[in-house]
């Protein structure tokens, strides 16, 4: 049955799935990018000052990291597609409620809420694209998928333009789009079968079979194969702590310097360089949806990019270049935003998106891959834990550097964050395993059992 998803070529069904899950994850692109377009309507309505415009960016880092661990684990309980469906209705009826909000105060819980949804997201889409495709093309589906984030950043842009800077509405207005997400998410159960590797991890192998045909085209001709041995009595978390210890390692350091990184750097670009009020280099509010739009799609192309490298050039060297290049790209943008131009600035932002997102897309598929398939989504949703806390130190910290020290600064703290990443990738890249073309029931393996197979 693996052999059969493996070597499997690429057919209409697996173009069906990930263009499902990719529309999915674009959908959690625009519910977190939207509100850097926004912010502004949001501090005049509720007469915010800057900690508080701050808190709803930490309220919902830490929805996302709940969300991730708690629904990871769940999606290793009871499947991807059920959470995928389940969480994409909660944080799109979460967004609508938002919209509502009549102070502050409920505005954040509601706000917490979505990121709870989009949290378990994460851990669903990554699981269920690894899953699914065939071994040697796994890399580039799995990139062009998280390349659809870019995609959503677009939408939200091109969204906050029509309604505020277009037709001067209300910010409320923009979470309304959470409809079209809850609708989707109806139509998306219908689109996306369970994962077989789960399936067949559960001993449903009859059902696993059918999955593996409807997708393959090819019939079992040798009987079943059982996608990992039974995990035993250990939590999961427990079992991938005794086991997995390094590959955990890895995916928190990747999601850790990529949260802190990227998050860091819109924030930094939208408050301290762009904001009208308090930036090196101020903008309108009005105008401010253009740049980010103009970020959005320098970010795209930086993910179709590293989608082909994946699988062109391996997980390792691209990982640890992607996160090297963006941080030599935060310098880049303090040097602009020491001109004072506006034109230097958006070009060197919207170069620092493209390889922030070369390194982050580069992250997801490499570490969502080298779990156990019963453990995935857990180890998925600790990484993105991890990574979160990395995004409230980012906001925090950022806030302190600019606060006692000036510009340059807060992009060399940005330029560390990467290097984080950068650190552990060529660590992986000297000790870790090479997962292009390997099957993701080999690479579930202890490490050193991956790389004993690898030498025969």
């Amino acid at each position: 049955m693996a052999r059969r998803l493996d070597e499997s070529n690429w057919r209409p069904m697996h173009t069906r799935i990930a263009a499902a899950l990719g529309i999915g994850w674009m959908l959690d692109a625009f519910e977190v990018q939207i509100i850097g377009s926004v912010i502004p309507g949001i501090q005049a309505e509720f007469n915010l000052d800057g900690w508080q415009a701050v808190l709803i960016n930490i309220v919902w880092f830490v929805g996302i990291a709940f969300g991730a661990l708690g629904f990871g684990y769940l999606a290793d309980r009871v499947g991807r597609r059920r959470l995928f469906v389940a969480t994409l209705i909660l944080y799109s009826l979460a967004a609508i409620a938002t919209a509502t909000a009549p102070s502050y105060e409920i505005f954040v819980l509601f706000r917490f809420i979505t990121a709870l949804g989009v949290g378990g997201e994460y851990s669903a889409v990554t699981s269920a694209i690894a899953e699914f495709t065939p071994a040697r093309t796994r890399g580039r589906s799995n990139g062009v998928v998280m390349s659809f984030w870019a995609v959503g950043g677009i939408l939200a842009s091109l969204v906050s333009i029509l309604v505020i800077s277009t037709f001067g509405l209300s910010w409320r207005y923009t979470m309304l789009f959470g409809v079209i997400s809850a609708g989707y998410g109806v139509i998306a159960r219908r689109l996306i079968p369970e994962s077989p590797r789960w399936l067949a991890a559960q001993g449903r192998l009859d059902e696993a079979d059918r999955v593996v045909t409807a997708i393959t085209g090819i019939k079992s001709a040798d009987g079943y194969i059982l996608a990992g041995p039974p995990r035993g009595t250990r939590s999961a978390l427990g079992e991938l702590w005794a086991n997995h210890r390094p590959k955990l390692f890895f995916g928190m350091a990747l999601d850790f310097s990529e949260a802190a990184g990227y998050y860091g750097l819109f924030t930094a670009m939208s408050i301290y360089v762009f904001s009208s009020a308090t930036g090196a280099v101020p903008i309108s509010d009005s105008a401010l949806p253009y740049y980010f739009l103009t970020a959005n799609i320098g970010a795209f192309f930086g993910g179709l990019l590293v989608s082909w490298a994946l699988d062109a050039a391996g997980r390792r060297p691209t990982v640890t270049i992607s996160y090297s290049a963006a941080a030599a790209s935060m310098l880049g943008c303090a040097a602009a935003a020491a001109t004072g131009s506006k034109t230097l600035v958006l070009v060197a932002f919207t170069v620092a998106a493209f390889f922030a997102t070369c390194a982050w897309v580069s992250a997801y598929p490499t570490f969502s891959e080298i779990f156990p398939t019963d453990l995935r989504a857990t180890g998925i949703g600790a990484s993105v834990g991890v990574g979160r806390m990395g995004a409230v130190v980012g906001q925090i910290l950022l806030a302190e550097v600019a606060e006692f020290f000036n510009l340059t600064t807060v992009f060399v703290v940005l330029g560390l964050f990467w290097l984080i990443g950068a650190a552990a990738g060529a660590l992986w890249w000297l000790k870790g395993v090479e997962a292009r073309g390997v099957s993701v029931d080999a690479l579930g393996a202890r490490t050193a059992d991956i790389n004993a197979g690898l030498a025969k």
